[in-house]
């Protein structure tokens, strides 16, 4: 009801002020042409209502409006099943029915009357048509239907909710069925339009009386018959009352020795019900105790028998529960009697002073002191501080069991000076000299306060509002204390008790200083503080001030002509100041642009201050449309401004925004989205997108979905999705449209590419890629070359040209070097990158391979064996092979010859077989020549007959450690048979010889191993096949080795190797020269067994052969040994074919066997095939001989007595001879410690050899371990 009258007083008051300055036209008209109007209607929700209209003018067309919206003539009313015209129409009656009517009908009704040729349009006066919704719900807080359990005088906090209603229900929450005034209630909106709910918050403080009462929570509404009610039982706690002792008999406390006594203890009261205790001089003495619930009371007997020296002992009762501020107890002193004895002295238990200490000032005080009763009387007397006082009256009476009572009355004059003294009333006697018995009181004597007045800012000063003002009011004298009442016109000044409003007042309590009193009132100025007197009151005394306060104003309202614009339209805004003190400038300004407006004259207003009023005129635009419109009211005195807003509602069709995205750029498989900002008031209801004239579906496809904020978002894009796609836009004020282009960035395809591209040397020639990709980037294309060396990789001198979607690799000036294979690769930035191989082919004329020495080829030239001749050439394009016999062209119609061509790219090949080999026919030189159009090559091959090989060359050493040193070399020519090589080695002064086979026979590098550290080794070489040995590699050059130490570090030799032994101490300086003295003598004796020994190998080697010449051979025994040939610098590449007869009876037969050179790198790395007419076999490759692995010829030189093959794991035999050569026992030496080794002995003479010791056994021997030293064999046999 308070808020209702506030809210109308606001609107009254904003009416008065807005008068005169704006005016609006009101229609006044009454309608005509109707006999019946519709009328207000409240109904509740599910009632049927009916709104009459009758017309005057029967056989017009009659229609209801809700709200604006025309319901249509028909009186089914489609869409609206619940509502229906009724009525007669040939009477004019249209009464709108409606059935159950819900919230949605709450709404403006209007009947109207189109035009007829008996009369004019007309329109019945809106009326309104109230629908009442009961509530739905009712929550309590605590819980509805439990037991809550409170303490009593404790302050509690309960909440109920009430809502979905129309109107907001009212809620009462009573207690005991007494209504709480305490109550605060805030109104908040339903689950819909028009619905409210309420929440009532309540602050309850509960008394002993409410326990087991009820606490309601009533809702009432229009809507309701009845409230609504929810409620919870509240348990209170609360002590109980006091202890009551029901002593027997009427003197209490007087008992016989001797006497058995009952003593019953009874607390009425208290949830829960109290807990008893009897207590004898403060000792507990019984703690049993009962309880009546019906009745509410707790009971305990007391049960003893009383002896004499229980005399002047104390009873006590003590009553408690869990809620009790304290215990409360009850107490009886005994007195006991003695019949046989004579009862000692026994002063009073007690002083008591009857009447009241506290009396007006010059007015009479009346007391009465009043002693227990004792043994002997006693006396009493009267003290005022220290001033004794004489009694109007004494009386002496019996007491109990032969006791005296004694009573002294006093009256006496109150005077102020006498405030606060100690009134005392004194019992005293002869038998009690020993002590006092005395009861004292304060007198308090009432007098009014002597000066009133109030300290704060001087009258007239001006004060900020919000400033914080403390007001003093002080008084001096007066009792009792004054309370100091402060007042603001005429109202009592006090706090707010809810707790989210802030602090605007503080009163502070009645402090005491000396005879000084002073009370407080801290206030924050506002307002209503303007002019406002406030007082304080002390009994009769009163003083007052008044405060001049400043405030800007205290609202600002803009009101305007119109809700809803369209540009162009004129909006009048008018801004509205209510109050302020002083008066304040009012100003406009739209997004900080200052706008001119007319003022009108200022008035009064609430607070004593004063009211503005400013008005504006503007044209809006669509741009205008969300902007704020500001009102200022500005103070220049308090510096202060007070701000309002109107913000603009402009309705105006789509607009694109100058930031619309007009390309959006995707990538192929990608996603894409074309945005949309737009602006539009209402906002656009439809975006509608068209692609290649195809309108795209607003419920989404495969592969697009238009977003609610009108984005097209793409997905799997191709690059068929490039192009223009329109946009569409549409509100109720109109449309626009817009083009947004989609850019699908795809990866890179090559398209051309020409393989081969060929090239003359030296001319120039441009590889050319064209691409297929978007974007086109300038430096996307890239040239890679695919080679093993990076320096055949470089591009630096060729020319990279891109144009568009070519790129081209110009090569000037070619070169072979640069033939190869080249990559294009594209990136355009959009993954994967394009690549593709192209071949550069480089024409030139032949090169034939030209091997150093002169090759030769060997053959037997008994006309039944066979030879082929090898020659390889490299040239672009291919090549023809013409062969001539020391210079005359051959005739390869003959049928001894013929001829096997091959070609793989570049390298060709020409392998000529001659049949029936004849030395005097054949043996001569023959001249390969390679011819294509750039022009011609040619080299020799020697055709000679089989013989011993050629010494190897190039001995060097590639690695040395203090046991190993690893050698190379290049082998000589194998003479037309298979060939093995043989390492000779000693080390200076140690005698003898060591030989090492080299495995596999062929290879041209070995690790000699089982050497010794820091020693010095000479070494040789030489090869042998099954016609004898070679010399000694290099001219018999012996190659010197010094091991390195083991602390030095392994790895390279050094260029120069030592040839001399390191200085330094020996640790063992005889051995060397006991091992050079046995040397010497051992090479003695080997020399004279080695020279018979190798004169008796040669003759059976030659004997050997000589007889297998003539007799015949029926098959040709022949071993190839080939090495790969690279086209390096030296161009050193060997090539040979053997064809002889049986030499040794070791190797199989192998018929008209034809070799062939090592492929080249080019002829590996391609498939094997052939590209000319003669081309009837592929190359056959890399060939190893089975025969020679199977059966390896034996060494040059054959081992005399000894045969021993060094440490398992490492390749090769090394071979001893036994010196002495008759000697039974020897020791080996030069071994490794904690190796294993195999060994086997044989014996020989000058016919031959015999077989291996114990039928072929080896002897496994495993060296021990040992920290230094060399390891040693023993060996013994039996002769034979």
């Amino acid at each position: 009801m308070a808020l209702g009258t506030t809210l109308r007083a606001s609107l009254l008051l904003l009416g008065l002020l807005t008068e005169g300055l704006a005016q609006l036209a009101i229609p006044a008209s009454v309608p005509r042409g109707f006999w019946a109007l519709p009328e207000n209607l409240t109904v509740v929700e599910g009632a049927s209502v009916e709104l009459r209209c009758g017309v005057s003018t029967p056989g017009s067309a009659v229609q209801w409006a809700k709200d604006g919206l025309l319901l249509g003539p028909d009186p089914r009313i489609p869409g609206f099943p619940r509502y229906r015209l009724e009525g007669d129409p040939a009477r004019g009656e249209f009464h709108l029915h409606i059935e159950a009517c819900d919230l949605s009908d709450d709404a403006e009704y209007e009947c109207q009357v189109g035009r007829s040729e008996t009369g004019p349009e007309l329109v019945s006066p809106r009326v309104i048509l109230s629908i009442l919704v009961p509530p739905k719900l009712l929550l309590l807080t605590p819980e509805a239907g439990t037991m809550v359990t409170w303490v009593a005088g404790q302050e509690y906090v309960v909440s109920c909710v009430s809502g979905d209603a129309k109107p907001a229900p009212d809620i009462t929450i009573l207690l005991s069925g007494q209504t709480i005034s305490d109550i605060s209630a805030n109104v908040n909106e339903g689950s819909q339009q028009k619905l409210f709910t309420v929440e009532a918050t309540a602050r309850v403080t509960p008394r002993s009386s409410d326990n087991r009462q009820l606490l309601v929570c009533e809702a009432s509404s229009p809507a309701l018959e009845a409230p609504i009610k929810a409620s919870f039982t509240v348990n209170v706690l609360f002590p109980p009352g006091p202890p009551v002792i029901e002593w027997p008999g009427l003197d209490e406390g007087h008992v016989r020795a001797g006497q058995s006594l009952e003593l019953p203890c009874v607390a009425r009261g208290g949830n829960p019900l109290a807990t008893l205790q009897w207590l004898k001089n403060g000792q507990p003495v019984s703690t049993a105790w009962g309880t009546e619930h019906t009745q509410a009371v707790a009971r305990s007997v007391l049960v003893m028998t009383v002896r004499p020296e229980d005399h002047g002992a104390q009873l006590s009762c003590e009553a408690h529960n869990s809620v009790s501020a304290g215990t409360q107890e009850h107490g009886i002193t005994l007195q006991v009697t003695l019949s046989s004895f004579s009862v000692p002295a026994v002063p009073p238990s007690a002083i008591i002073i009857l009447g009241s200490a506290s009396q007006t000032e010059n007015k009479n005080v009346t007391l009465s002191c009043v002693s227990k009763s004792s043994r002997p009387r006693v006396l009493l007397r009267w003290w005022l501080g220290w001033r004794q006082l004489l009694p109007m009256e004494e009386t002496v009476m019996d007491g109990l069991h032969g006791g005296h009572i004694s009573m002294s009355n006093l009256t006496f004059l109150a005077r102020r000076e006498d405030n606060g003294l100690t009134l005392t009333c004194e019992a005293f006697s002869e038998a009690f000299t020993k002590e006092t018995f005395k009861k004292s009181l304060i007198l308090n004597v009432k007098y009014p306060a002597q000066k009133l007045w109030i300290e704060g800012p001087p009258e007239g000063q001006k004060l900020r509002a919000g400033t914080r003002v403390r007001l003093v009011c002080l008084a001096i004298g007066g009792n009792p204390e004054p309370s100091l009442m402060w007042y603001k016109d005429s109202r009592t000044v006090t706090e707010s008790r809810l707790p989210q409003e802030s602090r605007r007042v503080h009163l502070g309590s009645v402090e005491k200083s000396g005879s000084t009193f002073s009370r407080e009132l801290v206030l924050v100025t506002g307002p209503s503080d303007n002019q406002a007197k406030f007082t304080c009151k002390a009994g009769q005394l009163s003083a007052s001030t008044q405060l001049a306060v400043q405030f800007p104003p205290t609202n600002v309202t803009i009101l305007a002509n119109a809700s809803a614009l369209r540009p162009g339209d004129a909006l009048n805004l008018t801004c509205v100041s209510v109050s302020s003190n002083p008066p304040v400038n009012l100003s406009w300004d739209k997004e900080g642009e200052r706008l001119e407006g007319v003022a009108a004259p200022p008035r009064r207003a609430p607070f004593k201050g004063s009211a503005a009023a400013r008005s504006v005129l503007l044209q809006v635009s669509s741009r205008d449309h969300g902007q704020r419109v500001t009102c200022r009211a500005h103070s220049a005195e308090l510096r202060e401004t007070v701000s309002s807003f109107y913000r603009l509602n402009v309705l105006y069709r789509p607009e694109f925004l100058g930031e619309q995205v007009l390309v959006v750029t995707a990538v192929e498989q990608g996603e894409a989205l074309l945005p949309v900002s737009v602006s539009a008031n209402p906002a656009p209801e439809a975006f509608n997108w068209t692609f290649r004239g195809y309108r795209l579906s607003p419920a989404g496809g495969p592969r697009h979905r238009i977003l609610s904020s009108g984005a097209l978002h793409l997905w799997n894009v191709t690059r068929a999705d490039d192009g223009l796609y329109q946009l569409h836009c549409q509100n109720s004020e109109g449309t626009a449209e817009a083009l947004l282009r989609l850019d699908v960035h795809y990866a890179p395809t090559i398209r051309a590419l020409q393989d081969p591209t060929e090239v003359n040397v030296g001319g120039s020639v441009d590889i050319v890629c064209t691409v297929d990709a978007n974007p086109i980037l300038p430096g996307m294309f890239s040239w890679e070359r695919l080679g093993e060396d990076e320096e055949d990789q470089s591009l630096d001198d060729m020319e990279k040209i891109s144009r568009g979607p070519t790129g081209r690799l110009r090569i000037h000036h070619a070169k072979l070097a640069q033939a190869g294979a080249y990559q294009c690769i594209v990136d355009n930035g959009v993954a994967p990158p394009a690549r593709r191989l192209v071949r550069l082919v480089v024409r030139f004329a032949p090169q034939v391979e030209h091997p150093t020495p002169l090759t030769k080829v060997a053959a037997a030239g008994d006309s039944t064996s066979s030879a082929t001749l090898h020659c390889r050439a490299r040239g672009v394009p291919n090549i023809v092979f013409t062969w001539t016999k020391n210079g005359v062209p051959l005739d390869l119609q003959d049928p001894r010859y013929t001829e096997h061509t091959y070609h793989q790219g570049g390298v060709h090949s020409s392998l000529l077989t001659i049949a029936n080999v004849s030395a005097a026919q054949d043996y001569a030189l023959f001249t390969c020549t390679a011819t294509n159009t750039l022009g011609s090559d040619q080299t020799n091959i020697q055709l000679v007959s089989i013989s011993r090989p050629d010494p190897p060359s190039g001995l060097k050493v590639v690695s040395l450690t203090p046991h190993s040193v690893g050698l190379e070399w290049k082998p000589g020519f194998d003479g037309g048979l298979p060939q093995r090589f043989c390492i000779r080695y000693e080390a200076l002064g140690t005698p003898g010889f060591h030989y090492v086979d080299v495995l596999p026979p062929q290879a041209t590098t070995f690790t000699l191993t089982g050497l010794q550290p820091s020693t010095r080794y000479r070494v040789w070489l030489l090869a042998s096949n099954a016609l004898g040995d070679s010399g000694l590699a290099d001219k018999g050059t012996q190659l010197p080795i010094t091991t390195p130490g083991l602390d030095q570090p392994s790895g390279e030799p050094e260029d120069q190797l030592p040839t001399e032994p390191p200085s330094g101490p020996s640790g063992l300086p005889l051995l060397p020269v006991l091992f050079a003295l046995g040397g010497l003598l051992l090479l003695s004796n080997a020399s004279c067994v080695g020279g018979v020994l190798w004169q008796r190998r040669l003759r059976r080697l030659a004997e050997g052969i000589s007889e297998k010449t003539e007799a015949g051979s029926e098959e040709d025994r022949v071993r190839n040994e080939y090495e790969e040939s690279q086209w390096t610098g030296e161009r050193d590449t060997r090539s040979s074919t053997v064809s002889t007869t049986e030499a040794e009876p070791y190797y199989r037969s192998l018929r008209d066997f034809s070799p062939q050179l090592p492929p080249t790198q080019e002829e590996v790395s391609y498939s094997r095939g052939f590209t000319g007419e003669d081309e009837d076999m592929a190359f056959p490759g890399h060939l190893y001989d089975e025969v020679e692995r199977t059966y390896p010829p034996s060494g040059a030189w054959g081992p005399l007595y000894d045969e021993v093959q060094m440490a398992l794991g490492t390749p090769g035999f090394h071979y001893v001879d036994v010196l002495p050569p008759q000697a039974t026992t020897f020791t080996l030496t030069g071994l490794q410690p904690s190796t294993r080794y195999r060994v086997w002995l044989l014996a020989s003479n000058a016919l031959g050899d015999s077989g291996l010791a114990d039928k072929g056994t080896q002897l496994p021997i495993t060296t021990p371990g040992g920290k230094g030293g060399l390891g040693r064999l023993e060996c013994s046999s039996e002769d034979v």
